[in-house]
């Protein structure tokens, strides 16, 4: 684990301030940031472009549909309500079944109608959005996960994350829920970052609240040598996020679905840092590498290929 200044300077660690005027700042343009802020344009723009995404089963923009949730809701068994401009996971809510006018909740409890509709209007009066602007309500296809990281996960549905820098894929991490995240697979409410090298797409040991851990805390089942599935389609969807966005760098969250194999859950226009620890190794060596490669124009193939060769095992 990184301990002082100095040896996090040496590590090459990527700092806030460093992300903030180097990746923010630098490559990406802040008329592209609706692109990716917005859950629905980025859907939308995934589609148009043949990335598989979760399907939508509809969107709640007015409070008047609100009133009609029911009705709408009627034909789907399992669902998940998310808002359009949330961040941090914050705002979901998943439903795993209906039972005589009840919505079953993934991690417990039934809610009511009534219930439902409290929940859409918070999300419409902005409560989980970015800069808490009014906002819109997504109903989406519930994930039915890959088995593949069922002994290393909790409940909810773990994710992939893949940073993106001038169209290279630098650095991954596999997010898994936890008791502690309440099933959620994101970092800063418990859930677990396994670092995944590049290369191969094999998980190592992974990060828990900024310490190591060799194992998930609820399965005891070490975390480190499993395969992610599709690992090069996700490397190839990822790099092509820079072209579909116009933005040079970006966190692209992948879920790996039972039935529809790799779907892009969103985008996100300033991806957190701890994936370094979960890697064990600094961002700032890897950008500095990709600004010396990318100084000539080069092809989404050959990006992936350099970062395989160059990020191998590191």
């Amino acid at each position: 684990m990184f301990a002082t200044v100095s040896q996090l300077q040496r590590a090459g660690v990527m700092g806030m301030n460093y992300r903030n005027i180097a990746c923010l700042f630098e490559h990406n343009p802040r008329h592209r940031y609706p692109l990716v802020d917005d859950k629905l344009r980025t859907k939308d723009l995934a589609s148009d472009a043949g990335i598989p995404v979760p399907p939508l089963y509809g969107v709640i923009e007015i409070q008047r549909q609100v009133s009609h949730i029911k009705r709408t809701l009627a034909p789907l068994k399992s669902f998940v309500i998310k808002p359009a401009r949330g961040s941090g996971g914050n705002g979901i809510l998943v439903i795993s079944g209906q039972l005589h006018g009840f919505y079953r909740r993934a991690h417990g409890g039934m809610l009511t109608d009534h219930d439902l509709q409290h929940y859409l209007s918070r999300i419409l009066s902005g409560m989980y959005s970015l800069g808490a602007q009014p906002d819109r309500a997504m109903i989406e296809y519930l994930v039915n996960f890959d088995p593949v990281f069922s002994s290393i996960t909790y409940q909810g549905v773990p994710d992939v994350r893949i940073v993106v820098y001038r169209g290279v894929p630098v650095m991954a991490m596999v997010r898994l829920p936890t008791w502690r995240s309440r099933g959620r697979a994101n970092l800063h409410q418990g859930a677990i970052g396994a670092g995944v090298d590049i290369a191969t797409g094999v998980t190592r040991e992974a990060v828990l609240a900024n310490r190591i851990v060799a194992e998930h805390p609820d399965t005891g089942v070490a975390i480190a040598g499993i395969h992610v599935p599709y690992w090069d389609l996700l490397l190839q969807t990822a790099a092509r996020c820079y072209e579909l966005t116009g933005m040079g760098y970006l966190g692209a969250d992948f879920v790996l679905d039972k039935a529809k194999g790799a779907l892009l859950l969103e985008l996100n226009a300033r991806p957190g840092l701890n994936i370094q620890i979960a890697n064990r190794s600094g961002l700032i060596p890897r950008l500095k590498l990709v600004d010396s490669y990318v100084a000539t124009p080069c092809s989404l193939t050959e990006r992936v290929g350099f970062a395989k060769h160059e990020f191998r095992g590191s």
